[in-house]
């Protein structure tokens, strides 16, 4: 795999569980508001770790560490993915994996060899503006087809969305509420301003108007909470 960045231990990335992440160089989408421009711009690309350098820590750890999560970028565009994977589990690791849901078919195949015990995977806006949002020719219809993948798994998932509020609205987010099935878990996050793929500023952005509230402080946060447990969807927020 081409690795670009590697985070030795996170408390937050698998619940329960002390976790290394590995973050893989290159994506297919251009989202403005991405986080980690230095993964996906290939201007701003780093010098590649060895996967041997990884896998080796990884073998020293073991014990101390009980999952590996793999990020991005997007993981499912690497060749040598599968091969990685089966390398970890065989050291007996969780595994979880982060996708922007764009093939289908990778997901299909990872999930019929069971490499995969945690699914996360980006909703980037309503059906209508997938392409518009992540700068991309996405086939939504891929993305219909990954969540029902995921969802048909039977394994621990979650599908999240980044309110990135220069694009979408909450009408807007409110037509992903279509998407959604009865038993999934949904995070609402809040955007990150600083080091993204586009020049964005948050000072820029909210020139003239009130700071950007806590999406727990914020009516219509609680308004889609609500919501989902009227229709047993398990809705979260996560704020900065």
């Amino acid at each position: 795999m081409t690795i670009g960045g590697f985070l030795k231990f996170s408390l937050l990335d698998y619940p329960g569980r002390l976790t290394a992440i590995v973050f893989t160089q290159g994506c297919n989408f251009r989202c403005p508001y991405c986080h980690n421009p230095e993964l996906v711009d290939p201007r701003r690309y780093s010098e590649v770790i060895p996967e041997q350098e990884i896998l080796d820590f990884l073998k020293q750890r073991k014990g101390l560490l009980s999952a590996v999560a793999i990020t991005g970028g997007e993981p499912t565009l690497q060749s040598g993915l599968i091969e990685f994977l089966q390398k970890l589990k065989a050291m007996d690791y969780m595994v979880k994996l982060d996708t922007n849901g764009s093939f289908p078919e990778v997901i299909a195949n990872l999930i019929e060899l069971d490499l995969v015990d945690y699914w996360a995977m980006d909703i980037k806006a309503p059906i209508d503006l997938y392409q518009i949002v992540s700068q991309s020719m996405v086939s939504t219809t891929d993305i219909l087809n990954s969540m029902r993948q995921i969802r048909g798994s039977g394994k621990i998932f979650e599908f999240r969305t980044t309110i990135f509020d220069r694009v979408l609205t909450w009408n807007d987010l409110d037509r992903i509420k279509d998407i959604l099935e009865p038993g999934d878990l949904y995070y609402l996050q809040q955007c990150r301003y600083s080091n993204t793929l586009a020049d964005l500023d948050q000072s820029e952005i909210r020139a003239g108007k009130a700071p950007i509230p806590h999406l727990e402080d914020d009516p219509a946060g609680q308004d889609i909470i609500a919501w989902g447990d009227a229709h047993r969807i398990n809705v979260r927020l996560r704020s900065l």
